[in-house]
């Protein structure tokens, strides 16, 4: 068997990693499996199709086969084959993807193995090294008395302007290697935003970018440079917290649902585990910003 090859009952994967922290897993299905699946996938689509002169969901399987296409067959039965070769793949290769996988069909030949391909990724490790020095350095500085400084109502930096200063030190200091993966995710997801908001003004992209001198290439690329930014920063101070040992309590959590929930029904979405989860994480790395500003 390849190396990074394992057995997953009937259906065999192959994991590839990429430097970039980039993950590819192969599967290859036998058709007997395959063959299940499509029976099960058309099982199903019996019952939801109407063919004239059957009742509903009792027509026979050659009548629903010749008034089906084989594209909606086969995406049913993928329905039911990809969760079980992933579940299967992610405790073989101990993977904790970052984001769900892309899947590609290769081949889905008649009578033949099916294989098919997931693109994923993980988060990348962050060494956080000596930035607290330097940020601490960068803010005694700041403070030091120079000739230029002679406006006695000087206050100093915004909390705002420390707390830029802090991030472009985190940046600088810390390098974390972001999948592309994850930063053409972003960009998507910001170019999309765009999109959406250009339309409703009854623009077209290319003629918005136009009248503020950029092109597709120019925006997709400072997309996705913010979006490295972004993801960086996140990571990092994801990591500061925990180092920390930084703790969310349920008050806080409530506190901020409470205040930015107008209706009950807001309240009721923003209070499910997976938002809480996330409210806690973004709590956290604020935290962990506002004890670096104060250095």
């Amino acid at each position: 068997m390849p190396k990074n090859q394992k057995t997953q009952g009937q259906i065999t994967s192959t994991l590839a990693r990429s430097d970039d922290g980039s993950i590819q897993i192969t599967f290859l299905v036998p058709w007997a499996k395959v063959d299940m699946a499509r029976a099960q996938a058309l099982d199903v689509l019996a019952k939801e199709t109407e063919i004239p002169g059957f009742r509903k969901g009792k027509a026979p399987a050659d009548k629903i086969k010749a008034h089906v296409s084989e594209a909606v067959v086969i995406e049913k039965a993928l329905g039911t084959l990809l969760p079980e070769a992933l579940g299967l793949a992610l405790r073989e290769y101990k993977l904790a993807p970052a984001i769900y996988p892309k899947f590609e069909l290769i081949s889905a030949k008649e009578g033949e193995d099916w294989q098919i391909r997931a693109v994923t990724c993980e988060l990348p490790e962050v060494k956080l090294g000596n930035y607290k020095a330097k940020i601490a350095g960068e803010g005694r500085a700041k403070q030091i008395w120079t000739p230029d400084k002679t406006d006695s109502n000087d206050k100093g930096p915004s909390k705002e302007e420390k707390e830029q200063q802090v991030l472009k030190i985190l940046l600088n200091e810390i390098k974390v290697d972001i999948p592309n993966l994850l930063i053409t995710e972003e960009a998507n997801s910001r170019l999309a935003g765009l999109l959406e908001r250009t339309e409703k003004l009854g623009l077209t992209l290319e003629s918005y970018l136009a009248s503020i001198g950029k092109t597709p290439e120019t925006i997709r690329a400072e997309y996705a440079t913010q979006a490295r930014n972004t993801i960086a920063l996140e990571l990092i101070l994801n990591k500061i917290a925990q180092s920390e040992g930084v703790k969310i309590s349920d008050a806080q959590i409530d506190e901020v649902i409470s205040s930015s929930s107008q209706t009950p029904e807001a309240r009721a979405r923003l209070n499910s585990p997976e938002q809480k989860r996330l409210i806690s994480s973004f709590l956290a790395r604020r935290a962990a910003l506002d004890s670096l500003v104060n250095l």
